[in-house]
């Protein structure tokens, strides 16, 4: 028999994908009646099935690997640490990525937005624009609305806010289990000066897929823009979840600041 865990995780998946049991079950190309005694923990699918259903619910890795033990299986993908022998190529590719960046910042990401790696320019423009401080966070999300940290050299910032809660909310509709999303957007919509609207996911407004940002150091104006780098069809659930952040600018008055402080840096 499979674990009772199965029916309530695959009908919390229907749900966030708004599919029903004859939805799922005719697109994975199985019986409405297997399904429904699968997810009542009557009869075991086999691992072909559960592989269907995963793919029609669109599942990150690290939830088939969870789907598959709920069934009664071990996991199918690995979740190697960048610091293992089998990532040094993974490593050098990200590395050569943050360093070909400069002068203009870059962070390598994970899925909750927590800075795992950034280049020399991401800090030395970070350290610019807030005096001399250092942020308080290692979640880039939190630098953003915390008042105290980021969020205050930030010009634009409730449209920048308004993209990334955006994003936010799509990734916690996205992955319905994800605890640790959902209580990141709890906590950041418990910062203060955050509109009430963003506690309600915005339908009508899909997020951008470049973000501009505008920072202030005194009459001083930075002006950015960002691209997100993803790795292509990946059978490891940590290179799933990873992105680069690669920050551009928008004008020349930005790209020469950008190069002044590389060079005050460097002397």
């Amino acid at each position: 028999m499979s674990s009772p865990q199965i029916g309530p995780l695959l009908r919390e998946w229907r749900t966030a994908r708004r599919m029903s049991q004859l939805d799922l079950a005719l697109e994975a190309e199985i019986s409405t009646r297997h399904l429904s005694y699968v997810e009542t923990g009557k009869s075991q699918a086999s691992r072909d099935i559960l592989s269907r259903l995963a793919d029609v619910l669109d599942m990150p890795l690290r939830e088939r690997n969870r789907l598959l033990v709920a069934g009664g299986y071990a996991p199918r993908y690995a979740e190697s640490a960048l610091e293992d022998p089998e990532m040094v190529r993974v490593r050098r590719a990200i590395d050569k990525i943050l360093e070909q960046q400069e002068p203009y910042p870059a962070f390598l990401l994970n899925r909750h937005w927590d800075i795992l790696a950034a280049n020399r320019a991401a800090m030395r423009v970070s350290t610019y624009v807030m005096h001399g401080r250092q942020s308080v966070h290692q979640n880039i999300l939190r630098q953003f609305f915390d008042p105290a940290d980021f969020r205050a050299a930030v010009g634009n910032w409730e449209e920048i806010a308004g993209e990334l809660i955006r994003h936010l909310h799509t990734t916690v509709v996205a992955t319905p289990t994800d605890t640790k999303a959902r209580i990141l957007l709890r906590d950041l919509l418990a910062y203060p000066g955050v509109p009430g609207r963003w506690r309600y996911r915005d339908v009508e407004t899909a997020p951008s897929p470049l973000m501009a940002t505008v920072l202030q150091r005194g009459d001083e104006t930075l002006r950015f823009f960002s691209t997100i780098t993803t790795f292509g069809t990946p059978r490891d659930i940590t290179l799933e979840e990873l992105h680069i952040e690669c920050v551009f600018p928008e004008d020349d008055a930005t790209a020469r600041a950008c190069r002044r402080l590389a060079e005050a840096d460097a002397a």
